[in-house]
């Protein structure tokens, strides 16, 4: 684990010191090293199903009086975040080669950190450091966007780190209060200070409902920012329009996907009552992201802000499937943050070949592509698919998952968590009105597929004399231009990720096999707080949490962190 976090950090320091020349190759080798690193981890992966308990485990005492310490640990969920983030980085790199031709060390040095800073959050086992993680990936991001971005990137940038920034330290307070409500609960004196994810979950579903639902309100804030949830998404589109290329495959890919699973690790798993009371608010709000976002989509002209709104659609599926709170949303979930980050940074990645011949996103501009480019449409017209969500690839699943967990939240519990008597469970209701918005999402990206892959032929004015002098100028001494459809490099830059797409949709099982422990048990233990609720108003007779606890102890499943 550490040196999943080390290596990448090691060189963007050699890239800092080495020749710009240099740069390129070294980056390709910082992120592939961390590969071969997670291979050789994730060699238990696809058999685990386990419960909460970590694969990995490392600490280091820290600052013991406040009960703070460098703590990483990796169960699957982890695992498979982190593979998506890794899987990415070398991807990033070569799709850069031709795209950055200026401040070459800034740029692939800043790509090392930020990918050092998101594998930490998903590793991280203490608050703290958790939130170290979570806000130094702001930096690379915010100097990626202003230094490489479009016309518009400086505002772009602004925007993205104040809005992340703002509901991240909500985010810290709520976590700060559950630490000095747990060493100040006892009227001895004998709580403690700290910040592990496993005491400090305790301690939180220790906390009085009210108190739970004031927790949870800090934690959603900062996370539904981050996803982001209707109706504080504005700043993503923009960051996605004006970032460059590996930018906006990094953030659909990636960044957005720590705020859902910083709901998943720390709303869910610390404030349970408070997430069964406003699960069909969330759901609501997720609701509207999915059909609002897909109506601006469908009245786009610049292709690259089509597939930046549509993320805000996608993910309102992804917070769907949490806040079913059963086994099967909850996988499905995370199934599509894994998905979401394979088919969207495709769609990326193709515009950004696009946008380096024709330097132009609009589709008034740009139609019949299929003609001039016929790889580069067969790529485009797959990943397209695969965000529809057609059936054998990789989008379907984890969709259908989300709906079938939010059709069936209402069932499946047992007699002491219904007797508890607090409402917020999902239903039928939610999981029709989400499906609607696939309808949408179809509508949208058929369109888009009508416009600049079939058709009559349509380029920019002046293209063919833009490329003449373009290729004047690489015969003096300049780079190479680039041929019409796309080359070997670009083919290996997408042939990884269309591999991926189809095999998690034809046999998404050793996947799901590595997720059932965790997502099982973290419902389970949703169910169990709201049974030992039910006993503490009186609803349901006593020992019932008591059976619950000693299912969980002969499963050999430790507390959810």
């Amino acid at each position: 684990m550490v040196m999943l976090i080390v290596l990448p950090l090691l060189a963007a320091l050699a890239v800092a010191a080495s020749p710009a020349g240099r740069a390129r190759t070294i980056a390709m080798v910082g992120t592939l090293a961390p590969v071969a690193v997670f291979a050789w981890m994730a060699t238990s992966l696809f058999s685990w199903t386990g419960g909460a308990a970590d694969l990995h485990e490392y600490t280091i005492p820290w600052i013991p009086a406040l009960g703070l310490n460098f703590a990483l640990g990796a169960d699957t969920v982890s695992m498979l975040l982190v593979a998506l983030t890794v899987l990415l980085g070398p991807i990033c790199v070569l799709a850069s080669y031709t795209a950055i031709t200026e401040r070459v060390k800034t740029y692939y040095g800043w790509l090392l950190v930020l990918q050092a800073a998101m594998t930490g959050v998903f590793f991280a086992r203490d608050a703290i450091v958790f939130f170290i993680f979570f806000e130094f990936t702001l930096v690379p991001m915010y100097i990626l966007i202003a230094l490489y971005g479009s016309s518009n990137r400086k505002a772009a940038a602004t925007k993205f780190f104040l809005y992340t920034f703002t509901g991240s330290i909500i985010m810290l307070a709520g976590l700060v209060y559950v630490a000095w409500w747990q060493a100040n609960r006892y009227a001895d004196g004998t709580g403690a200070w700290t910040f592990d994810f496993y005491n400090l979950s305790r301690a939180a579903r220790a906390m009085p409902a009210a108190m739970q639902a004031w927790v949870f309100g800090a934690l959603m804030l900062g996370f539904a920012i981050k996803v982001p949830i209707f109706p504080v998404h504005t700043w993503l589109p923009l960051a996605h329009t004006e970032a460059p290329t590996a930018g906006s495959v990094i953030l659909a890919g990636v960044l957005l996907k720590l705020g859902t699973y910083g709901i998943y690790r720390f709303a869910l798993g610390f404030t349970p009552l408070a997430a069964v009371e406003f699960a069909p608010f969330i759901a609501v709000l997720a609701i509207i992201g999915i059909l609002y976002a897909g109506l601006i989509c469908w009245v786009q002209t610049d292709v690259k802000k089509l597939v930046a709104y549509s993320s805000v659609s996608h993910l309102g599926f992804c917070v769907l499937g949490l806040f079913a709170l059963n086994g099967i949303g909850l996988s499905g979930s995370i199934l599509y943050m894994i998905n979401h980050g394979l088919s969207t940074g495709a769609l990326f990645l193709l515009i950004g070949m696009i946008y380096e011949r024709y330097h132009t996103r609009s589709m008034k501009e740009l139609g019949g592509l299929a003609a001039r480019m016929p790889v580069w449409a067969t790529f485009m017209v797959f990943f397209t698919m695969a965000s529809v969500g057609l059936p054998g690839l990789n989008g379907f699943v984890s969709e259908f998952m989300c709906l079938l967990g939010a059709f069936q939240a209402d069932s499946g519990w047992s007699e002491h968590a219904v007797r508890a008597g607090v409402t917020g469970r999902l239903g039928p209701w939610y999981a029709a009105a989400a499906a609607s918005g696939m309808i949408v999402t179809a509508i949208y990206l058929f369109y888009m597929l009508g416009r600049i892959v079939w058709g009559e032929l349509r380029e920019p004015h002046g293209h063919d004399a833009h490329a003449a002098s373009h290729a004047s100028a690489a015969s003096s001494g300049g780079h190479s231009p680039l041929p019409r459809d796309l080359t070997a490099r670009e083919i290996a830059v997408l042939a990884p990720l269309a591999a991926l797409c189809l095999g998690l949709g034809l046999y998404p099982t050793p996947v799901l096999r590595a997720l059932e422990g965790p997502t099982l048990h973290l419902a389970g233990s949703i169910e169990q707080a709201l049974a030992q609720e039910a006993i503490e108003r009186g609803d349901a007779p006593a020992g019932a949490d008591a059976d619950d606890d000693e299912s969980i102890a002969e499963s050999g499943e430790e507390p959810t962190e």
